[in-house]
């Protein structure tokens, strides 16, 4: 395959990181977007370039549709026309939990904007240039990331906003699994439950008696990318049995 560039938004720390670092190990360079912590995201971009590959950070608060657009060109760009845009990783989405009837409408609007609105204006950027890649024939790999039990559309009252968001964020990305296929770009949907880096962390609510890991959210992340795009509009669960 030929070397593209990989944008993993959200990619300074945690699952972002992890992610980040499993495509530079699968030889992606890797563009690392951050909105405040810069530090964390040089140490992402170090820690890919030892495994051999190109890497960068870039900063954009993705709420607004500009710097959505500009980082994905960023990406696009930095590593020069041989590494063009391959890959785009949707970690970044922000989270409260927080009953419905006692939420702020700033509460309310912000879960959208940064988890949906995020998603839809980096999609939106990125697929035309994937639509030009291995000379013109397509290339593509996005993942998105809902929320295990978003596709059920399961009662949260503590989290509904968020869970709304990720369950647009699935609807989103069926649309352009739909609407790019036989294009070679594939859009797909990791939703983790409960994991390691989780703000609550309800184990005894899971079957599985333990949280996910953040290596086991990655691994779930790169069987969407090293698949062929005939893998496309899926939701994987990495859950350990949560919301079924």
């Amino acid at each position: 395959m030929k070397p593209y560039t990989a944008l993993v938004t959200g990619g300074a720390r945690g699952i972002g990181r992890g992610v980040a670092l499993a495509l530079a190990e699968a030889g992606y360079a890797v563009a690392v977007q951050y909105l405040s912590s810069r530090q964390d995201a040089e140490e992402t971009a170090r820690l890919c370039r030892e495994k051999g590959v190109q890497a960068d950070i870039f900063q954009a608060d993705l709420i607004q549709v500009d710097e959505a657009a500009q980082l994905v060109t960023w990406a696009h760009a930095d590593f020069a026309p041989e590494l063009p845009l391959g890959v785009l990783v949707n970690v970044v989405g922000n989270y409260i939990h927080r009953r419905w009837d006692e939420l702020e409408v700033s509460e309310w609007r912000e879960m959208f904007a940064s988890n949906l609105d995020s998603a839809f204006y980096t999609c939106r950027a990125a697929v035309p240039l994937m639509r030009a890649n291995d000379g013109g024939a397509g290339f593509g790999r996005i993942v998105n990331f809902g929320y295990a039990g978003a596709q059920h559309l399961l009662a949260r009252p503590g989290v509904m906003p968020y869970a709304a968001a990720k369950a647009g964020v699935i609807t989103l990305s069926k649309a352009i699994a739909r609407s790019e296929a036989g294009r070679g770009i594939s859009a797909n949907v990791v939703s983790p439950g409960v994991i390691e880096t989780s703000v609550s962390q309800p184990t005894s609510e899971i079957p599985a008696g333990r949280l996910g890991t953040i290596e086991e959210v990655t691994q779930a992340v790169m069987t969407f990318v090293t698949a062929s795009d005939y893998l496309t509009g899926q939701v994987l669960e990495v859950a350990g049995g949560w919301n079924l």
